[in-house]
């Protein structure tokens, strides 16, 4: 079979009869089944997108062949710094190189065969959807979920913009690579903590793996406590927020971060220059670099004072970089003999390190000792175990008016200001009579100019538009500038999947009603490094959709999958620096896609990926000449005949029932194996005196079960058997369990442990029958003749050891 040829024929058949087009009437049947859209790198289509694709479309063609009416769309995360650094370095404007390459890459996905229903293509950085993108803004602002304030931000040298904490790795830019620096700036942020705790609730309810639950958890950090008020000498006051109120009566001295607003404004003048001068230290670390453990901790005397609330102590108050602004308050209380880094930093001091918690008898509480014993040194405290310290303390400070009970939580407001020029603009203007005003909503869409100058040099390039950034105020109709910033592409990828199934509509992000019938997704698949941002900032925008009344459900994706990656041949992850990236082009062009699909389902545990091995292709490949031919081998089948059927059709279904199971887990590794094992079966079936009936049935099943890993070859042997078009028009088919019910069994004869025969015995046999069966069995008693049996092992159905 002409691989090659038999793809090209079947796609352009599909796409003449409208095959996979989704059919709105059937919506109660709907299987909404989701790959995460792609960014439009221009490079050809990697081992990545057919992991992900590939076998996801495998799961849906499966599904639809179980009766499913199956949505399943394809679009484009268009917006983003790559397109716009390659301008800056090609001069080719983001536009122009952003929908070439989404071109190319609609030619390569129709070619892989997969069911996407292209009439509900976006492409986000086009109006007709960032139109809508920037009205989801509105939203979120009309709700008191969109604000601006001056915050500390990550700033990266080399892209010339701000990145969210997530998009910060080892201290560097994502992108680039270029260390990221703190500095102060204006910036628009998405008021994500206001869900903090319905984030973290909700997870429970979700069929996600359970690691990507976890990372969620840790993320969003939920820290039961309280706060407490400390007074400065100089009439001034900060609060801190603390686990561990049981320490209290250590605190020694207190931190702040360097850009707390408190911390130059409570500085002496003797200190002032060294404060200045750490501050600007302080600002060249990232925020993860200040958190790590194993950084050596800085600081620098205020030359302030506060007193600790509890017992009136008089404590120096530090700037540290080991506290960060963004994080509880801003300040912490230091407790030195109870918390490593606070030890850590007072023996560098010199600062006083009191215990105020032993350990249990016999406990090894040697300082710093950070777990929960009992307290002492507390006065009235003394002697109460750590959590009835804690309750006891805070309430002694709340009837003083000095502390309360908290909630905390580590995660952060969402900032989505970005200084680029490649990305959705923020619908707002700025009017010297009115203030900040939102752009109207029939004014939508704010448009980016195609003629600008995007070279970097750290201001928002839109702000050289002349045309762009003067308009007039929406509400008085004077002189106003719009906001020169654009959002984070994450905004576009938060709620596409809520755009797809109405893409068209010009009137509505979507129609309210439509989209309740079609979500949540019902399988959505994608790689697990998106834990802690798109799937976050998602759950997010469906809530908040959810409580202004736009859509019923509060959850976008019922099921998330996450697949596994494909190493190189040398089992390292693939680079071009290493020399081990493997392209699917060539392997296409020599087995076709069906190939490469198949084995990249057999050849991988779906979600954990492993090395590229070119065997297994090969190996895949001479398993479809196999069964192909099968197929041309049923003209070959003449006559009627009851041998062996029996144990073909309980291949026949074993192979049903798991390939089932398998496929609906993800497991297509398993899945194909036992095809493999069936193709197997009925081959060996028709080297016997096979049944025409009984095989060309077989056939059918095998061609249908192998369907939705390789559709081309599948409809071409569909084809063969002179059945009508489609393979996917058939059912999926169904175990018949009562073939599963062998009249025998053969079970394995061991003597002394090892495997000397094999028999057959009646499915239901007990011990004693089999024991009886063995020693009435000349050809099975001839194997330990003249030697007496010491003991005999049976396990029914199982195995029989006989110890002589």
């Amino acid at each position: 079979m002409d691989l090659l040829q038999v793809e090209k024929k079947w796609q352009e058949k599909w796409e003449q009869t409208r095959l996979y087009s989704f059919d709105r009437s059937r919506a109660d049947r709907k299987k909404y089944i989701l790959e995460m859209f792609s960014y439009p790198s221009g490079a050809r289509l990697h081992l990545g997108h057919w992991y992900n694709y590939g076998l996801t479309d495998s799961y849906a063609r499966y599904m639809r062949m179980k009766g499913y009416e199956i949505f399943q769309p394809m679009g484009f995360d268009a917006f983003g710094l790559p397109a716009e650094n390659y301008a800056i370095k090609t001069g080719i404007h983001p536009e122009d190189s952003t929908l070439k390459n989404i071109e190319t890459m609609e030619k390569q996905l129709k070619a892989m065969g997969a069911m996407f229903d292209w009439d509900y293509e976006i492409k986000t950085c086009l109006p007709d959807y960032y139109r809508w993108t920037q009205w989801c803004f509105l939203q979120l602002y009309k709700k008191g979920l969109a604000y601006r304030k001056e915050a500390p931000v990550n700033w990266c040298e080399g892209c010339n913009t701000v990145l969210a904490n997530e998009q910060v790795v080892d201290g560097g830019c994502e992108r680039c690579g270029t260390p990221v620096i703190r500095k102060n700036l204006t910036q628009w942020f998405f008021k994500i903590t206001d869900y903090a705790e319905r984030l973290l609730q909700n997870l429970d309810g979700l069929d996600w793996p359970e690691k990507t639950k976890m990372m969620q958890r840790n993320w969003i950090g939920k820290s039961t406590g309280g706060e407490i008020t400390f007074r400065l000498e100089n009439g001034e006051s900060f609060t801190v927020f603390t686990t561990r109120a049981d320490t209290l009566y250590g605190c020694t001295y207190a931190v702040l971060a360097p850009e707390h607003p408190l911390t130059l404004k409570i500085t002496t003048p003797e200190q002032r220059k060294a404060v200045e001068d750490y501050i600007a230290y302080a600002a060249r670390a990232s925020e993860i670099d200040r958190l790590s453990t194993t950084r050596e901790k800085t600081g620098v005397f205020t030359g302030a004072y506060a007193i600790n609330p509890v017992n009136g102590r008089r404590i120096p108050v530090y700037a540290a970089d080991y506290v960060l602004a963004t994080y509880g308050t801003g300040a912490v209380m230091a407790v030195p003999a109870h918390d490593e880094r606070d030890y850590e930093f007072a023996k560098k001091y010199g600062l006083p390190i009191e215990r105020v918690v032993k350990g249990r008898e016999g406990e090894d509480d040697s300082l710093p000792y950070v777990e929960y014993g009992v307290l002492v040194n507390s006065e009235e405290f003394s002697g109460l175990s750590v959590e009835e310290g804690k309750k006891a303390i805070i309430e002694k400070l709340k009837s003083e008016g000095k502390g309360d009970f908290k909630v905390n939580y580590r995660l952060r407001d969402w900032l989505i200001s970005r200084q680029r020029y490649w990305g959705a603009p923020i619908p707002i203007v700025y009017c010297e009579k009115c203030g900040e005003v939102p752009v109207p909503e029939d004014q939508l869409p704010v448009r980016l100019p195609y003629d600008v100058d995007f070279t970097p040099d750290g201001t928002s390039p839109l702000l050289k538009s002349e045309s762009f950034i003067h308009t007039v105020c929406p509400q008085c109709g004077g002189k106003a500038v719009r906001d020169a910033d654009t959002m984070d592409t994450f905004v576009c990828s938060s709620w596409y999947f809520l755009r797809y199934p109405d893409s068209k509509n010009d009137k509505k992000a979507f129609d309210s009603e439509w989209i309740n019938k079609m979500l949540p997704v019902d399988t959505y698949v994608g790689g697990a490094e998106h834990a802690c941002m798109h799937l976050l900032y998602a759950r997010f925008f469906t809530m908040a959709l959810h409580d202004m009344g736009y859509v019923d459900f509060d959850e976008p994706f019922s099921r998330l999958v996450h697949q596994g990656v494909i190493l190189g041949p040398d089992g390292a992850r693939m680079s071009k620096s290493r020399g081990n990236v493997i392209s699917p082009d060539e392997y296409i062009q020599k087995y076709g896609s069906d190939v490469l699909r198949t084995y990249l389902g057999f050849g991988f545990s779906y979600i954990e990926g492993g090395p590229w091995n070119v065997d297994g292709l090969k190996a895949v490949h001479r398993f479809l000449e196999r069964v192909e031919r099968i197929v041309m081998r049923l003209n070959d089948v003449k006559t009627e005949s009851a041998d062996g059927k029996k144990e073909l059709l309980y291949a026949q279904n074993y192979a049903i029932k798991n390939v089932c199971a398998d496929i609906e887990a993800f497991s297509f590794n398993t899945a194909i194996a036992r095809l493999m094992e069936f193709s197997n079966s009925l081959n060996k079936y028709l080297d016997a005196s096979p049944d025409k009936t009984v095989s060309a049935n077989a056939a059918r099943t095998l061609v249908k079960l192998i369907a939705p890993f390789a559709p081309h070859f599948a409809e071409e042997l569909w084809e063969m058997l002179g059945e009508e078009y489609s393979v996917f028009n058939q059912p999926y088919p169904v175990c018949d369990e009562s073939a599963l019910v062998l009249d025998t069994v053969e079970m394995p004869l061991q003597i002394n442990g090892k495997v000397r025969g094999k028999f057959q015995v009646p499915a239901g046999a007990s011990k004693e029958d089999i024991e009886k069966q063995i020693m009435a069995t000349p050809a099975l008693t001839a194997l330990f003749e003249g030697r007496p049996v010491k003991k005999m092992i049976i396990v029914p159905g199982k195995i029989a050891n006989i110890v002589i």
